[in-house]
């Protein structure tokens, strides 16, 4: 083990004060200046104070889940006396990774023996990341359609998380989801460990739809045949000309019950024995991530004692199905970033019988996709019929406010109001007292829309959430 060099400390040092002045001042969270300062200082600080460290590292990566994993394994962690650093205000690539390492290390550039980083990675990053932080675990959650403008294909994904995966150190180990055909062919040749995880039930959630994203095997892209279907493309599947098949499940779910908007009640089969968990989120995705995050913790070598505890008081992330309090009405914000996002939000929503009031904001900027192609794959048909009325706002409001027509929502219930403060106050104010306003929304709309709420002094900033 090397001792930080004094690039490294001085860029530790310029880190630190830069994410102070940035919080001081009020320009942001201070999630990322500080790592894209400290890099060109150092450009080698996160290898020199993470992986040559040898500093315990669990990493997440994957289209959809990340964040909520994340805090699952932190609390799971935590919860057994750990003490855990994470970028949990979701900057996740290079610059907001080295970031998180420049605010756990000390003015010495060492971070404290006995500090575990969970660490939400991008996919795009992951290439650069996971080679500089060494991780001891990496869970990859899933593999949907996303971000096409940056990654092109779903197949252009795949690839570099293989070749991160590839490049695993042999102790480390590869937590994978079983349920989807492109993560689950991950690593099967690596000398690592493999971990797996996914839903045991013997009904299905969904149907495959032009929404699915992978329904052809990865080896022989033959079609795949379903005996469940739980989400999207994710369930029991076998190829229809090779022996390619779903692997066996080491955490499996085995029962689950979604109890409105409130919480999720779950039973899970582990090396370890039965887990039953009740987490106050929503929604079948959150039984894959307590799922991908309990694996992840055995993973990594400690027990779950503690975790029904430790998992009960894990409330939703920003903008993740987020409960917020207006005055004498609610607002759920919901972030949704592709079709299965979406679908996944509007299911859980269904569910409950909501939404009755939906401001759904989406805008097509470089951030968030410039094609708005992929609305159509989205499942809006399956919440018409609860809708009394609908408010539409971002930068292409009538382009969406055509698809929700085409899906069925009549013109007397629709609203078009572009700006998204302004959105968000003609939404509430049609709300009654004691309602709800669902707000589903893309990324940008997103912060958007809690800085309005921010402002109405119903939420802080994100960076104390």
């Amino acid at each position: 083990m090397t001792r930080p060099g004094i690039r490294d400390v001085a860029a530790v040092a310029v880190g630190k004060t830069a994410r102070s002045a940035a919080r001081l001042t009020g320009r942001g969270g201070g999630s990322s200046l500080p790592g894209v300062l400290a890099r060109r200082m150092s450009p080698s600080l996160l290898s020199d104070v993470v992986a040559e460290q040898h500093v315990p590292v669990i990493a997440i990566t994957g289209s959809n889940g990340k964040t909520t994993t994340s805090r699952f394994v932190t609390e799971l962690l935590r919860g057994h006396g750990l003490t855990v650093a994470q970028n949990r205000d979701g900057a996740n690539l290079e610059q907001g990774v080295t970031t998180l390492a420049v605010q756990t290390a000390g003015w010495n550039g060492r971070i404290p023996d006995g500090t575990v980083l969970v660490i939400e990675v991008d996919e795009g990053a992951l290439r650069t990341v996971a080679p500089e932080t060494s991780p001891q675990v990496l869970v990859v959650t899933n593999l949907f359609r996303d971000q096409l403008d940056r990654f092109g294909e779903i197949y252009a994904i795949s690839d570099v998380i293989a070749y991160a995966a590839k490049r695993l150190p042999d102790t480390s180990t590869l937590v994978v989801n079983a349920d989807d055909p492109l993560t689950a062919e991950l690593g099967v040749d690596g000398d690592h460990r493999r971990l797996t995880f996914g839903l045991e039930l013997d009904r299905s959630y969904g149907r495959i739809t032009s929404a699915a994203d992978s329904i052809r095997c990865p080896r022989c892209q033959g079609d795949l045949q379903y005996t469940e279907v739980y989400l999207s493309h994710l369930g029991r599947y076998r190829c229809s000309r090779c022996d390619f098949a779903r692997p066996k499940v080491d955490v499996g779910v085995v029962e689950l019950t979604i109890e409105g908007l409130e919480s999720t009640r779950l039973r899970l089969r582990t090396p370890e024995g039965d887990l039953e968990v009740t987490v106050p989120q929503p929604g079948l995705h959150i039984a894959y991530d307590v799922a991908g995050a309990v694996a992840a913790v055995l993973a990594a070598g400690y027990p779950l004692e503690h975790a029904a505890e430790s998992l009960s008081g894990v409330g939703a992330a920003f903008g993740r199905l987020e409960p917020v309090h207006a005055g004498d009405r609610e607002i759920v914000l919901a972030f949704a970033k592709n079709p299965t996002s979406f679908n996944t939000n509007l299911t859980t929503l269904a569910g409950a019988d909501e939404p009755k009031h939906l401001l759904l904001a989406l805008s097509n900027t470089r951030v968030d996709g410039e094609d708005f192609g992929w609305l159509w794959d989205v499942d809006f048909e399956s919440v018409v019929a609860n809708i009394d009325r609908l408010t539409v706002s971002g930068l292409r409001a009538d382009e969406v406010a055509t698809r929700l027509k085409y899906a069925g929502v009549p013109l007397d219930r629709t609203v078009v109001v572009a700006d998204r403060a302004h959105a968000l106050d003609a939404a509430l104010s049609a709300v009654p007292v004691g309602g709800r306003l669902i707000a589903l929304a893309g990324y940008t709309p997103t912060i958007e829309l809690r800085e309005a709420m921010r402002q109405h002094g119903w939420v802080g900033r994100r960076w104390h959430a």
